[in-house]
């Protein structure tokens, strides 16, 4: 088409056009456009770049603050799997709870009614300990002179079920004693090398009991015999006075397991474990012996499950840390050698005395 005024090139590019009426004609012109649409151009990219570096920063900061929300929230939720496990001391200290001025927000909040909690339950607790400790230690004198006492009555069956009571007694003021120690966590355990077949035969021997013993490729564990005994003891006269004969020992290894054909275990210690003096709908319980021998299956490092047996009745497996000799050991005079010869010291390769059942 034809060139535009001023235009001669034919380039061509974005014009502004203006036209009217003049003495009978038409009168138009124009003006170049390319230096304001450039200026547009470029505020437009300005403004886009602008748009994205805010979105960006805006993103930063917001990921930022978010990511401080979610780590105090994750510390919250760390101390409260820990107070729920059992440690009593472990708090969230949050800052902001620290200075009252300072202004709460919800997670502080949220945090500070934790380290409440577990600061009420930690008291709470410890009183109640105390209390057992203080009831179990008060009554050891008057049982100790009622159990003399006891043995100057005149031979009959009264004088019989007197000591019987008595002695029951005594056991039971011995469990709350135990107990108070384990919730204390004062334990101190005294670890050597035994075989782990000798030790089960001897609490069996000790209990007194009809419980078959097997034993399939026993192992060598380094533990505390002493609280091992108590364990093993507590498991077998637990079958026997809540199960039914046959009562099995059997040892696999560094594993024990303890098996009768009685009605098993009730639903709520398969699901939250032994607890104290706990009793089912038809009024039996399991009293102490098995929350002791929890408690020392912990102090000397074995787990301790309860289930059902596959034949029927009720299955307490403790699992044990088996012992490994260092291959030097017995050449260089390594301290692992010396106390895997430990354990040979008695006919039955263990030593202490002997267990406690209950």
């Amino acid at each position: 088409g034809p060139h535009r005024p001023g235009d001669p090139d034919g380039r061509g590019g974005p014009a502004m056009w203006a036209a009217g009426p003049a003495d009978g004609r038409a009168l138009a012109t124009w003006t170049d456009y390319s230096h304001s649409a450039r200026t547009i151009g470029g505020l437009d990219r300005a403004i886009i770049g602008s748009s994205l570096l805010a979105i960006a920063a805006t993103l930063l900061v917001g990921l930022f603050a978010v990511g401080r929300v979610t780590r105090r929230l994750h510390q919250s939720a760390r101390v409260a799997r820990r107070i729920s496990a059992g440690d009593l001391d472990a708090r969230v200290n949050d800052p902001r709870t620290a200075r009252p001025v300072r202004a709460q927000d919800e997670v502080a909040i949220v945090a500070g009614a934790l380290d409440t909690m577990a600061s009420t339950l930690q008291r709470k607790l410890q009183t109640e300990q105390r209390f057992t400790a203080d009831v179990a230690h008060e009554l050891r004198t008057p049982l100790t002179g009622l159990s003399a006492a006891a043995e100057l009555l005149p031979p009959g069956r009264p004088a019989e079920l007197v000591r019987d009571r008595v002695q029951a007694m005594r056991a039971l003021t011995e469990d709350l004693l135990e107990i108070s120690r384990l919730d204390a966590r004062t334990e101190q355990v005294d670890l050597a090398v035994h075989d782990l077949a000798p030790i089960a035969e001897r609490v069996v021997r000790a209990s007194g009991t009809d419980t078959e013993v097997r034993v399939s490729g026993a192992a060598r564990v380094e533990t505390d015999r002493r609280r091992l005994e108590r364990v093993l003891g507590n498991l077998v006269a637990n079958a026997h006075r809540h199960g039914a004969p046959p009562v099995v020992l059997d040892v696999d290894g560094a594993v024990v397991t303890v098996t009768d054909h009685g009605p098993g275990f009730p639903a709520y210690l398969l699901d939250g474990g032994p607890q104290r003096f706990r009793t089912d709908g038809a009024g039996k319980g399991h009293g102490l012996g098995l929350t002791i021998a929890l408690g020392q299956a912990k102090v000397i490092g074995a787990r301790l499950d309860f289930g059902d047996a596959p034949d029927g009745g009720a299955l307490a497996r403790l699992t044990l840390p088996e012992y490994v000799r260092l291959d030097d050991g017995d050449s260089d005079g390594n301290p692992g050698g010396d106390r895997g010869r430990r354990g040979s010291d008695d006919p039955d390769g263990s030593t202490g005395n002997a267990p406690h059942a209950s």
